[in-house]
């Protein structure tokens, strides 16, 4: 990863949400989950294992200020939703949620959903297992497109299963 022409693009090229949303081929992620207001998909530099990015599908920019009570507690549903699907997936030891971005590039909100895999040794977890600047991983379009579909049946899966269990109303 060419870390110089990443922070390039991120600052002078468009919203690589938006982009990526749009189809532009400059900007292709493989698609893990979406509904009609949110999508799920693996991070293109993933430092760990199964790394998933979450956005809205609608420009956001503030995560505090630019969604409405609601559509935070959809949007944090849907990021769980897929973090227990990774988790079903990949076997975690941790799972780290976490937002970042600037006004400077990568204006769009997005979620990083990222699984730490068990025995990585401290020194080696928590921040540093994030930082790009330790290395990232390339797996093949056929890994990443295998990997996006088992977690992608693992969301099925758990939506059919709560689909089919009794709702308690009371005590």
């Amino acid at each position: 990863m060419d870390l110089e022409a990443y922070d390039e693009r991120a600052q002078s090229g468009p919203c690589f949400v938006c982009a990526f949303l749009s189809g532009h081929p400059d900007y292709r992620h493989e698609t893990v989950f979406e509904d009609e207001d949110h999508v799920a998909f693996l991070d293109r530099w993933p430092t760990l294992p199964g790394k998933l990015l979450v956005a809205p599908r609608h420009h956001v920019e503030h995560v505090v200020r630019d969604l409405n009570e609601a559509a935070y507690t959809r949007l944090m549903l849907f990021v769980r939703e897929i973090a227990l699907a990774a988790e079903a997936v990949l076997g975690p030891e941790r799972t780290y949620l976490y937002s970042l971005g600037s006004q400077q590039g990568n204006t769009h909100l997005h979620w990083h959903v990222a699984g730490l895999p068990p025995g990585v040794p401290y020194r080696e977890q928590q921040f540093h297992a994030l930082m790009s600047e330790n290395g990232v991983l390339c797996p093949t379009p056929e890994d990443a497109a295998t990997t996006a579909a088992h977690i992608r049946e693992a969301v099925v899966t758990q939506r059919a299963s709560r689909r089919r269990e009794p709702v308690h109303h009371g005590a």
